[in-house]
């Protein structure tokens, strides 16, 4: 089984083929076909591809499946004695991908 370590949105992943992965928002529609060509691994079937910092020529090649909000982070600042307290809530926008395949 052929799997490739990648980097999008200032995080890696290690995916195969069928994977379904949540990564930071990435531009298209539901339904459009993605390439992410910041390959730094590929591994398995005993042909071990390593990246210097990138593998030249390889792409992993996604499907978007939905984009949606992540769940929501809760930020919350106290000082005792102080009678000082703040409240923030954020949610990350994502990108859900299905992993169509692997290229070299």
């Amino acid at each position: 089984m052929m799997y490739a370590v990648i980097r999008t949105g200032g995080k890696q992943y290690r995916v195969s083929e069928g994977d379904i992965v949540k990564v930071e928002k990435l531009a298209g529609e539901v339904g459009e076909k993605v390439t992410l060509e910041d390959v730094l691994f590929i591994g398995g079937n005993d042909d071990v591809k390593i990246g210097v910092p990138k593998v030249p020529n390889a792409k992993v090649l996604g499907e978007i499946l939905s984009q949606s909000k992540a769940k929501k982070v809760l930020v919350f600042k106290k000082k005792r004695r102080k009678s000082y307290s703040r409240q923030h809530g954020h949610r990350q926008h994502q990108t859900t991908l299905k992993i169509t395949g692997i290229e070299l």
